[in-house]
């Protein structure tokens, strides 16, 4: 606990045998109270060395669900064993857990109801090995996603994020995609309902290990992204509504 504020982690797991241990280690157990993780219908021992490395609360899907359907599991369970901040941290080990504490401060001490941990702050993302046609998609996606919705992040897409109790119960995320798109579609609603977001800077680390998707589906995710944020701009204009930013 931070301020007496209980603290879980939700890891979104899918074929992270080979990393999930590493990730696991570095979690700051000196203020975290829980970790979950909902194995995806991994063909790999996701689940077992979950189990082996004394995760309690551990969700197999008996079907993929895909990237969204996932998150919304975790995050159903954190609501459900009375989190009031939760922290989704993938156990790929692309983003250090090492951060964790600075960032549940950062929520504890009623800086911000939302903090991401951005890869583009700072200069390292190339150096540490983001494909540089990626780079390039995420600044014109995350400048023309900040003018649409009138915002200032560097980064929409970073997979490192921590919210409120109060933000998950405000949201509607269930309305959100199952595939990798529901990210955005949760920080575009989170926007809309009037949450201030923080973010910190975070080391980048692509290696064979960590998850990415291929060029069809990142082509599918722009276009996805492009979507939810013009959405945005014509529901706040009042020229359309759209079922993610219904009370």
């Amino acid at each position: 606990m931070i301020r007496e504020k209980v603290i879980a982690i939700v890891m979104p797991a899918y074929n992270a045998e080979k990393t999930l241990e590493q990730t696991y280690a570095e979690i700051p157990f000196d203020i975290v109270d829980h970790v979950i993780l909902v194995d995806d219908a991994s063909s790999d021992e996701t689940s077992e060395l979950a189990k082996k490395l004394g995760i309690h609360h551990v969700i197999k899907h008996e079907k993929n669900k895909g990237y969204g359907g996932n998150q919304k599991t975790c995050y159903d369970k954190a609501l459900e064993i009375g989190a009031d901040i939760v922290v989704m941290l993938h156990p790929d080990y692309q983003y250090t857990p090492l951060l964790i504490s600075s960032i549940c401060y950062m929520i504890a001490n009623g800086l911000y109801p939302v903090v991401i941990a951005s890869r583009i702050l700072g200069k390292g993302a190339i150096k540490g090995g983001m494909p540089r046609y990626k780079y390039i998609a995420n600044r014109l996606l995350t400048l023309t996603q900040n003018m649409l919705m009138s915002q200032k992040l560097s980064e929409y897409h970073t997979g490192y994020r921590a919210f409120t109790r109060e933000v998950l119960g405000a949201v509607d995320y269930h309305q959100n995609s199952d595939d990798f798109v529901f990210d955005n579609q949760m920080l575009a609603q989170i926007f809309f309902k009037g949450f201030t977001i923080g973010e910190v800077s975070c080391p980048t680390k692509y290696f064979e290990e960590a998850s990415s998707i291929n060029l069809r589906r990142s082509i599918k995710y722009g276009l996805g992204v492009l979507g939810v944020s013009f959405a945005y701009r014509l529901q706040k204009m009042k020229l359309a509504t759209f079922k993610i930013f219904k009370s």
